[in-house]
């Protein structure tokens, strides 16, 4: 019998971050079956979709003489300024298309807000502002997660360390993530997620 209190989190298995995406992580496409199998083991499925405007601050597009990769400063913190990536309505920002996106309960969008990127599923990257999915689990009365899917060292970490440090009990399966790994970033995110009391499996 499923458990109702443990759901599985999806994170951001969109176009733009499999092969041949704007913003690509190798073999990000690999771990769609396997996720796919894993849905049959959960009662609640949640996917998370990266849902930028056009003209969304973190894109280098947005800054003069930026290139994509470089870190900048934002009022809330250092950023990484990305490609061009998960558009609002274009084909890099929907689901890869062999996702099982029929499961899912909720789809949660983020990073809609212009002048500030939204990595965690929990909390905008300014740390405060929520996205509403702590309200959402509350009150389905979940409290376990498992995490998987883009990417291990950004999108995936910030929400696996956020969900811990509210009170959830979260396990990362690594063998159904990738990672951009830009500039040691996996190992650090390892790291942060160990110590939060995030579970790797």
């Amino acid at each position: 019998m499923q458990d109702a209190t443990h759901a599985l989190l999806v994170i951001d298995v969109q176009n733009d971050f499999c092969p041949g995406g704007a913003l690509a992580v190798p073999e990000g496409d690999a771990i769609v079956p396997g996720i796919n199998a894993l849905m049959d083991e959960f009662a609640t499925v949640i996917l998370t979709q990266d849902w930028h405007p056009a003209d969304h601050l973190s894109f280098a597009s947005q800054h003069r003489g930026r290139a994509p990769m470089e870190l900048t400063q934002m009022p809330y913190g250092p950023q990484v300024l990305w490609p061009d990536h998960c558009v609002q309505g274009t084909h890099g920002a929907e689901f890869h298309p062999g996702l099982r996106v029929s499961r899912a309960e909720l789809i949660l969008r983020k990073g809609f807000r212009r002048k500030i990127d939204s990595y965690s599923a929990f909390f905008e990257n300014d740390k405060t502002t929520p996205t509403g999915l702590e309200g959402y689990l509350r009150t389905r009365g979940i409290t376990a997660l498992t995490l998987v899917g883009l990417a291990t060292d950004f999108c995936v970490n910030f929400s696996a360390v956020d969900a811990a440090r509210l009170g959830f009990d979260v396990t990362v399966r690594q063998d159904l993530c990738r990672a951009i790994d830009f500039d040691g970033s996996l190992a650090a995110a390892q790291d942060g997620m160990g110590q939060a009391g995030v579970t790797l499996a």
